[in-house]
């Protein structure tokens, strides 16, 4: 089969790699027909190299057709048109059992101190083949996949997969008060969601991005929207008299301002693997600009949810001011399945009321892969949402 491989830093290519087979009684193989570039996918692109290998094929946004199963499978069939969570959970253990699939214990990647395996995402998260490919084997995909209506169009059901499920999330870690203003830090996919989320729910909704683009669409939306700039935390205090309740950050570790710290990841991308592996483990530190930002501007009192990534060991913070402040701070990787029954109802309203239909901005067969993930990188065209189709 055709799939996306990592090859080097900012090196993706459309190989020839081989079919799927069915290694455990809990898998199911599907025939991917949708699958999208995530901005965590950007992280593999850039930053993540020490733990990859070449040929590791990359994604975890997939949906598509059943196509086999294993012999503890009966739940799903073949034939079923299927989403499939980006975090691999079994649905049993004692994590699972409270809602936190992403911490799944049977998973988890105890070699790498991490919580549950990810589609396609590094040593880190278990080195499972991902889903920007012909075809993809689901672990524990008799609870993993998410069975899907067959009318609606793949983008409809999508993302569930990953971006929707990781906005509601943190729109609800986010913790907004009744009649609360919620801020919304950068404006990539998932800053697009729970920013439209927010305004379905009932709050005053600001959100900043430099992109010009970003902003008029999330305007599209009932959004107030502000450019990111040296006076950000004033102006947002002077909109909010005491600043916002809630400040979700969606933008994590590849934040614009921090020159200091993005050098420091350039230099560790030069070094060996392992040690590199050694300093991102030990030393590394996250771009903050945004963080920072967020910390300054929310009011005492408030609340500030990370769905952005971080993974700098030895990132500084400001525990004074947080401290001082009396800041909640709630982050973590999604519990896909946790939201499904909430969430699948948004995906199937004709009336679309998270804008759904409104999100992607480019659809290329799975051949121009390599090209659309250096496009999303640079943030050319107009890019905000790239769908590939197989």
């Amino acid at each position: 089969m055709k799939a996306l491989t990592w090859q080097g830093k900012r090196s993706i290519e459309y190989t020839e790699v081989p079919d799927p087979r069915i290694q455990e009684p809990t898998d199911i193989i599907i025939k991917v027909t949708s699958t999208a570039i995530c901005g965590s996918d950007l992280h593999l692109y850039e930053l993540l190299g020490p733990y990859m290998q070449a040929g590791d094929i990359v994604g975890h946004e997939p949906m598509g057709i059943v196509q086999e199963v294993g012999s503890s499978v009966h739940r799903v069939k073949v034939g079923d048109r299927v989403v499939i969570p980006f975090n691999v959970s079994c649905g049993h253990c004692w994590m699972c059992e409270r809602g936190l699939q992403s911490q799944c214990e049977t998973t988890q990647v105890r070699s790498q101190g991490k919580g549950a395996q990810f589609l396609g995402y590094s040593e880190l998260y278990g080195s499972v083949p991902g889903g920007q490919a012909e075809f993809l084997r689901v672990p524990h995909g008799d609870y993993g996949a998410m069975v899907v209506g067959k009318e609606l169009p793949d983008h409809r059901y999508l993302f569930l997969s990953d971006i929707l499920p990781t906005a509601w999330q943190g729109v609800d870690y986010a913790n907004v008060p009744d009649g609360g203003t919620l801020a919304v830090f950068g404006l990539g996919p998932v800053g697009q969601l729970a920013a439209r989320i927010g305004v379905h729910l009932g709050h005053r909704v600001i959100a900043i991005d430099p992109v010009p683009e970003r902003r008029a669409m999330a305007a599209r939306h009932g959004v107030e929207v502000l450019d990111f700039s040296k006076d950000l935390v004033a102006e947002l205090q002077e909109m909010t008299q005491r600043g916002p309740d809630s400040i979700l950050d969606a933008v994590g570790m590849e934040a614009h301002g921090s020159a200091g710290a993005k050098a420091m990841q350039t230099a560790t991308g030069l070094l060996p693997d392992k040690v590199a592996q050694k300093a991102m483990e030990t030393i590394s530190v996250d771009p903050t600009s945004v963080l920072h930002s967020a910390i300054a501007a929310v009011r005492r009192g408030g609340t500030i949810s990370l769905s952005g990534v971080y993974a700098g060991q030895a990132t500084p913070m400001p525990l004074v001011d947080m401290f001082d402040k009396q800041i909640q701070l709630r982050e973590g990787q999604c519990n896909v399945r946790s939201w499904t029954e909430t969430l699948l109802p948004f995906a199937e309203d004709a009336a679309d009321p998270l804008g759904l239909d409104d999100l992607v901005t480019h659809t290329v067969p799975l051949s121009r892969g390599p090209e659309l993930y250096e496009t999303f990188q640079k943030k050319q065209d107009g890019c905000i949402k790239v769908v590939l189709q197989p």
